[in-house]
């Protein structure tokens, strides 16, 4: 429940700031346009969070490379999650879109790489949860 909280506030600033084109869609029709998707990690430690941040550094130039938009990352402020919790948004044309990105980046020899020098693989709880606005958010 700590990373809704976190999550909650990210996508309330992710709608606010306006950094995706608005759209005018009904809900039905959104599913096949842009999406954000929200990604939270929950590390066992500070050390892990630590370790997770110099690693995205190199993660997000894959993620640019395979066309996954990067819109925030950003480390939890408020205690106890600033002590192990990341979180980051990237921007996907479409759900299925996202779909295709998430394979070809599992398939990327640097990202392979990247995998077997990270610490503690496979402790790191990770939550995603994809939006679109409404047609009433102010991105316009």
């Amino acid at each position: 429940m700590k990373c809704y909280t976190v999550t909650a506030g990210l996508v309330a600033a992710a709608l606010g700031v306006g950094f995706l084109a608005g759209r005018d869609q009904s809900i039905a029709a959104q599913g096949s346009g842009r999406v954000l998707e929200i990604r939270t990690y929950v590390t066992p430690d500070h050390t892990g969070l630590d370790n997770l941040v110099k690693r995205m550094k190199d993660e997000s130039k894959i993620f640019d490379r395979l066309g996954m938009k990067s819109a925030l990352y950003s480390v939890a402020t408020d205690a106890p999650q600033s002590e192990n919790t990341f979180v980051y948004i990237l921007a996907h044309e479409s759900r299925e879109k996202a779909k295709e990105n998430w394979s070809k980046f599992g398939a990327d020899p640097e990202w392979q790489q990247l995998r077997t020098t990270a610490a503690s693989p496979g402790q790191i709880k990770i939550e995603s949860i994809f939006v679109s606005p409404t047609d009433f958010s102010p991105l316009k």
